[in-house]
Order: structure tokens, then sequence, then C-alpha cells
């Protein structure tokens, strides 16, 4: 079933509303604010209803701390874009820089921070909409974009569409948190990880990512084998302190059909969560800038209070030209899934 109710008001006036799906396994609440993953409680081994996500109770919490993305959709291009611009078509195109000289996750005012129109779909799937026009955030072309999510049993399915009346660019996600052991629970340095990538990419010293691929084996980013997230986050290697830790692009196998590409779990809840994506890169990210925050409940988040698996094409990916490409072009549609899934170990 899905209800609705309202979240909060933003200090520009905009109105936040709260809609939440659940069935027997699971529930999910998603806010029309940047289609927010607010909250996902699955079970644990003992049957407890947990909630695996970090976020925020308020629409003040939101806004404060809106920098941290937490469950939030990304566009138009997630991850860092190098010089806050790129060319396509022979023309370059300028873009807000909000990281350093990068642009970073869509911009200023990127996907997370707009009210996108929300529409239940059935008793199980909400499908969200978003008009993006053309020179918003310096992209070209009117973009028109759906996403839905839908809450199957205790599986998430995120499916992501978009349209452009010009050719532009594009690389949707979501920017959810993880913490198996539920929010607020302490570190994720516990949990144990596998990933079916062979291969990274590397970063330089302010996060961009730049055109070199690293084979995994015989390094800190080898989670072939499942392994503690934390094993190895400490590691005297170059990425790991480019990254502050794990905050790396890994490289998936770049069919566009679904596929397993990563499993995690908490040995403390028992909670595991298994990742399919038709994506070909997913982004590690092990909450090494969370600053110390007041978050859902009362409970205190902090460095690596989650983890992040970012589906995405890969980062800076105009600038790096090995790397698939990242341009829509016009009357072409858009077209990705990724899939959470939760069980008990």
């Amino acid at each position: 079933m899905i209800t609705q109710r309202f979240f909060g008001k933003l200090s520009d006036g905009r109105e936040i509303f709260q809609y939440t799906i659940s069935n027997p396994s699971a529930s999910v609440a998603i806010l029309n604010l940047g289609g927010i993953i607010q909250s996902l409680s699955v079970a644990d081994k003992d049957g407890k209803m947990t909630d695996v996500v970090l976020g925020y109770d308020t629409a003040e919490q939101c806004e404060e701390w809106r920098g941290n993305y937490f469950g939030a959709l990304i566009g138009r291009f997630g991850n860092r874009i190098g010089g806050a611009c790129f060319t396509l078509n022979g023309k370059e195109y300028p873009l807000y820089a909000n990281d350093g000289a990068n642009h970073l996750h869509g911009g200023k005012d990127g996907f997370n921070w707009k009210l996108w129109d929300v529409e239940a779909e059935g008793e199980g799937t909400l499908r969200l909409r978003l008009f993006s026009p053309d020179g918003e955030e310096g992209y070209p072309g009117n973009l028109t974009v759906t996403v839905w999510y839908t809450l199957d049993g205790a599986s998430l399915s995120i499916r992501y569409q978009a349209v452009c009346d010009a050719d532009t660019v594009i690389n949707l996600t979501n920017h959810a948190y993880f913490n198996l052991a539920g929010e607020g629970n302490g570190d994720i340095e516990d949990h144990l990880l596998q990933m079916n990538a062979e291969s990274y990419t590397a970063v330089d010293g302010n996060g961009l990512t730049i055109e070199k691929v690293i084979p995994v084996e015989g390094t800190p980013f080898d989670f072939r084998t499942a392994k503690p997230i934390g094993q190895d986050i400490g590691a005297d290697d170059e990425q790991l302190h480019n990254g502050a830790g794990y905050d790396h692009n890994f490289v998936l196998d770049p069919s566009s059909e679904l596929k397993q590409v990563a499993v995690a779990s908490c040995p403390r809840t028992g909670i595991r969560m298994t990742v399919h994506t038709t994506q070909p890169g997913v982004q590690l990210y092990t909450g090494n800038m969370i600053a110390p925050q007041t978050g859902k409940n009362g409970h205190a988040y902090g460095k690596r209070s989650g983890f992040c698996l970012e589906t995405q094409h890969f980062p800076n990916s105009m600038a790096c030209t090995s790397f698939a490409s990242p341009v829509l072009r016009a009357g072409e549609t858009y077209d990705q899934q990724t899939v959470y899934s939760f069980s008990v170990e």
C-alpha cells in the first residue's frame, strides 16, 4: 500500500510530502524533494524491522545538510565533471563549479533539490517526474526525466528514463547511504562487501576521476571475495589517500542487461543487500567526509556512518574519451535500472 503525509516546509516556502510504500516484508519512504529515500526498513535476523538508510526527520535538517545528498536522486550528471565544463558537438558548455574547480552532482541546485511530481502506480510503485529546461545549470536541451520506485517484497527497484530535445549529457543515480546495522548504529567498517569488479578508475588529489583504469588484484580495492569494508581502508595507498578512503568508480561488466554487481552484509544484524544494475560502473563511497551531525531519531552520524553503492556511468567521462560516452542524443531514451534486494544470513 501507499500512503502520503505532509513532511515539512523549506525556508523558501516549498512544501515537502512523504510517500510510503509498505508490504509485509519492507517499507520505503520517498520525499518529493529530490526523490529522497528518507527511510528503508527491512527485517533483521531476529525479525526486527530495521531502517538501513541515513536521513533526516525534518525539512529543516534536509535543508541544513543538503550537501550530503542523503538518499537523493542525482542529475543531470552524477559525480564530478572536471573543470566544470564539457565540450559537445564542438561547443563548450560551462557548468557551475561547486566542488573546487569541478562540477559535482548536477551543480548548485541539482535534481536532489528539485520538487518532483509524484504519482502512485498500483500498490507498490511511485512514479516521479521532473522537467529540466534548456540551460539549467549550464546543460543543453529540454530534458524530461521519469523515475519509478518499486517495492516488491524486500527488493527496491529504481528505474530511470529520460528524453531530451537536443543532444546532452546525462548520468543519473541515487545517493543512498546504507548502514545494514541500522541507521545511527555505529560505522560500517565491519560490513562485509563483495563486488564483481576486476578494476577501478583512479582519482586525482581532488577526487576527480582520471583516465586511468587500475586492476584491483593485489590492491586494497580487491573486493572480488567478500571482506570487511574497513579491512584495508587505512592502507598506505595513494588512491586511498586521494579519496580519504574508498570514493572510487568500479568497472563492471559493460552489458546493459540487469546483472548482479555487489553483495553487502552486516554480521551484527544478519541483513544482506544484493545489488543488480544495468549500469557499467558503481561508485563505492564509504562516508569518509560525513561531518558530525544529528540524523533520524536523534542518532549521531559521523565519518563512515554509511556507505554508498551509486550505480552510474563513469565520472568525468566527457573528458576521458576511452570511457563509454554519457551523451544522450536528441530523441533517444536513456533507460537504466538498479535493484537493491534484502535478505538475512
